[in-house]
Parts: C-alpha cells; sequence; structure tokens
C-alpha cells in the first residue's frame, strides 16, 4: 500500500476548487456530495455550469483565492494551471491535481455512495478506469439501501448497547439483525418494519430464521439478479432444482450447506410436501434458507405452493423473481416472443399434467393466429400437442423452435414446423430440459453474427 486511504469529514468546509471544464464540474459535485461548499476559483467569468451549482457553491477571483486557502483542508486543481498549484503549494494545503498523480498529495477514489456506507477504490492514479471498472463490480454486491440500514443501526446503537452491555452478545445481535429478516425489510424499503424487527429481535431474540424463494434463471449465472446472487452468497443452506447449473450452484458460500431436491421427468427424488417440510425444518433451527428454483419461481415452479406452506408455518418468507426459462431461451436463440407483425401476443404454458400426460388446456385458442405458444415441459408430450393444435385450427406447417439447455454452452436449438415436432425432437436426440416455441416467430431466424455473439457469451453451465 503505497497511499494511506482515509475519510475527511468535509461538512460545512469550504474547499477551493480551480477550473471552469467539465473535471471541475464533476469535482464540484462530489465535494457537494460530501457536504462541502465547494468555492470554485475562475480568472476570467463564471464558468458555463454555473447556473447548476447556485446556492450550492461559491465562486471568487484568482486573486482572492489566498484567502480561502487559509482555512481550506484540501484543495484541487482541475486545469492545467501552474499558478495555482504553486499557491496551493505555499499555503501548506494538502493539493489534488486531476490526471497528475505525480503531483497529487491525495488521489480522489472511485466511489460507491450508500449513504453511511462508502467504498472508495484507489489505484495511487495509476488507473482511473480500472478503479471504475472495479467499482462497477462490487456496486453489483451493495444492495442500494445499505446506507439505509446502517443509518438504521446507527440509531439504535445506543439503545443496543444499554441492552446488551456484553459485547460478545452485542455482536451476536447485530450479526443477527443485519443479516436477518430486519436486513431483508431495510433492503425492501420497510424501513418501520425493519425498526421493529430490530426491537423485537432486541427484546426476546427470535428462534425462526427466514426463507427466500429466489429464482435462478433459465441457466447462465450472469443472468442472476443482484438480489439473487446477494441471498445466494447470504445463505446458510440452499435447496436447489436440477435445472440449477452448476455455474450458479458455485456461487454458493463454502460452508453453506448445498442440498438438491431436484425432480426429472417421471422421477420426483423429493416429494414436493417433503420440500416443504424441509423449509420449514431449516428457518425453524434458525438459518437463512434460500429454496433456488430455474427460471422463476411463480411460472410452474410450485414456488405458490412453497410460499404457502412457509408461511403457514409461521415462518417469514420472501420471494425473488428470476428470468423464466421462456423468456431466455427464445432470447438466447434470437426469437422475438412478440412481434409487431407476426405475434400480438405470448401464452406460457405447460406441456405436463398435474397426473401426467397432455393437460387440459384451451387448444382452441392457442391454435389462433397472431400469437406465440411457449410450451415448458413439453419434450415429453411433443406429439400429442401437436396433434391437438392441429385439430384445433392451428396450420400444420406453423414454425417450430426447440431450444435444449437455453442460455448454457451446451444449448442446442433446432427448427422446423409443427407436423413434424415429435420427429424434431427424436431425430435431434433432445432430452431436456427444453423449451417449445410455437408460432410465426419461430420462423424468424436470427442472422449468422447473432448466433455467433451468443456462443461467445454464453457462460458454461
Amino acid at each position: 500500500m503505497r497511499q494511506f486511504p482515509a475519510f475527511f469529514n468535509l461538512e460545512g468546509a469550504r474547499v477551493p476548487v480551480f477550473g471552469t471544464g467539465e473535471e471541475a464540474l464533476r469535482k464540484t459535485r462530489l465535494l457537494i456530495s460530501a457536504g462541502a461548499t465547494p468555492v470554485i476559483v475562475v480568472s476570467a467569468g463564471l464558468p458555463s455550469w454555473s447556473v447548476l451549482v447556485t446556492g450550492k457553491a461559491g465562486f471568487v477571483d484568482f486573486a482572492d483565492a489566498e484567502s480561502v486557502l487559509k482555512a481550506a483542508p484540501l484543495a484541487i486543481v482541475a486545469e492545467d494551471n501552474p499558478d495555482a498549484i504553486a499557491l496551493v503549494r505555499a499555503a501548506g494545503v494538502p493539493l489534488n491535481v486531476v490526471d497528475r498523480p505525480d503531483l497529487c498529495d491525495f488521489t480522489i477514489p472511485s466511489i460507491i455512495d450508500r449513504g453511511d456506507v462508502v467504498a472508495a477504490i484507489g489505484t495511487n492514479g495509476t488507473s482511473p478506469v480500472l478503479a471504475k471498472s472495479i467499482r462497477a463490480k462490487l456496486e453489483a454486491l451493495l444492495p442500494a439501501r445499505t446506507g439505509d440500514l446502517a443509518a438504521l443501526a446507527g440509531r439504535l446503537r445506543a439503545t443496543v448497547k444499554s441492552a446488551l452491555p456484553d459485547f460478545a452478545a452485542r455482536r451476536a445481535f447485530w450479526e443477527r439483525a443485519l443479516t436477518g429478516r430486519a436486513a431483508d425489510l431495510a433492503y425492501a424499503g420497510d424501513l418501520t418494519g425493519a425498526e421493529a424487527e430490530m426491537r423485537a429481535e432486541l427484546a426476546a431474540p427470535q428462534a425462526n430464521g427466514v426463507v427466500h424463494i429466489v429464482g435462478a434463471g433459465p441457466g447462465d449465472p450472469e443472468l442472476l439478479t443482484l438480489k439473487a446472487l446477494r441471498l445466494i452468497q447470504e445463505a446458510d443452506v440452499v435447496y436447489h432444482d436440477r435445472l440449477v447449473s452448476d455455474g450458479i450452484l458455485d456461487l454458493i458460500r463454502r460452508d453453506a450447506e448445498r442440498v438438491p431436491v431436484g425432480k426429472a421427468k417421471g422421477n420426483h427424488s423429493v416429494p414436493q410436501e417433503e420440500i416443504h417440510e424441509l423449509l420449514i425444518a431449516a428457518a425453524r433451527d434458525g438459518k437463512r434458507v434460500v429454496r433456488l428454483k430455474g427460471g422463476d419461481p411463480f411460472i410452474f415452479g410450485r414456488g405458490g405452493e412453497e410460499l404457502e406452506a412457509v408461511e403457514a408455518a409461521g415462518i417469514s418468507a420472501f420471494v425473488v423473481p428470476g428470468i423464466s426459462s421462456a423468456l431466455g431461451c427464445a432470447a438466447s436463440a434470437g426469437i422475438p416472443l412478440t412481434h409487431r407483425d407476426h405475434a400480438q401476443a405470448v401464452t406460457f404454458v405447460t406441456g405436463h399434467a398435474k397426473e401426467g400426460g397432455v393437460p387440459d388446456l384451451d387448444w382452441a385458442s392457442l391454435a389462433k393466429r397472431g400469437q406465440t405458444v411457449t410450451v415448458y415441459m413439453g419434450v415429453g408430450t411433443a406429439g400429442a400437442i401437436s396433434e391437438k393444435l392441429i385439430e384445433a385450427g392451428r396450420g400444420p406447417d406453423t414454425p417450430v423452435a426447440v431450444i435444449e439447455n437455453g442460455t448454457r454452452d451446451n444449448q442446442i436449438t433446432v427448427y422446423g414446423m409443427l407436423d413434424e415436432l415429435p420427429r424434431l425432437i427424436e431425430a435431434n436426440g433432445i432430452k431436456g430440459p427444453a423449451l417449445l416455441i410455437i408460432g410465426e416467430v419461430a420462423g424468424l431466424k436470427p442472422a449468422p453474427t447473432a448466433l455467433t455473439i451468443n456462443t461467445e457469451e454464453r457462460v458454461p453451465a
């Protein structure tokens, strides 16, 4: 470490900024966000952006800059101005010269601002672009309302210290409060509920944990939502489906328990009722539980049943949506599910009935032109689906696409017509998981360049 990182309290401080260009404006805004009152030092007239900071910043002529420097905690030179640098040096004020680390007493890091929580990334001035790239990655790890949670903890700090004078007990409380239900409520914007939860925990620690029913998306780890990623990495135990890719499972905390409860065609390795019992039992042990489901938990994922069971047991439960398989697979194959010229509606249906076989659907409605039908779990019933749609009036030459392992490195996409759908699946050895897309949009094959881009960007399963 060649530089010592520190946070200055600039609340109300007058900080001189030399310059009138865009860089000076950026530094002025940054200082304002930190509570300072920037004083823009100009040599010839106000900058064009002065109206943007009216009432929040002051302006002085260069001739009067010395008086401002007398009480300044630091100064910024945001232009090529040797005279300004010399003036600041003579005043003995810590100096930052934009894009000149060799002239700086301190450098300004790339900043992640979450209110009371601030993260700063510095590179000793060697590579601001790299610092910004690192910041972008860290931004994804910090929920937008992290600062609200920190502020709430600050407001309750004295109360907690009074109630729990023992340091170890106090630390254990904060570990529960800042990663449990109170934190979940704060991240969701319910600060009143979060405070009530913390106070309840302080009065009588709760034995129960929490269950998060999380959509893992179609397979590519980069298609996870930020909230899903955070919860996966915070979980004590993860109950996951067979369809969740290895790339996503690798994101689970190494010391967390990982339990497969997936179902394959004709083989329910763990009955649904038993899954409910597992979720409830783990939460009653005080664990942070994630039920990780492929796609979206509320689209043919039985997430609704799990939510009902957990809440009926008196356990707190939250749902995190995921990119549904239909959306992810279609995008990965370059097939638009709706199209102004070909499909004014899209319908999601299951190809598997509760008791097995073909579901009892409104085939006449599904056979109408001008819409796209996407079929989940339809590989085994593709022949019957094809027959019923054709019997209901859908043209046998209607384009179809079958996408197996969508968004993964082993994705297969095959195209054909409705009357040859079962042969198409058999001839290409499609076993699933696969999505069937039926409708004119399936005939809009993407350009070869689109396929190339998808192949290069696809993340290994």
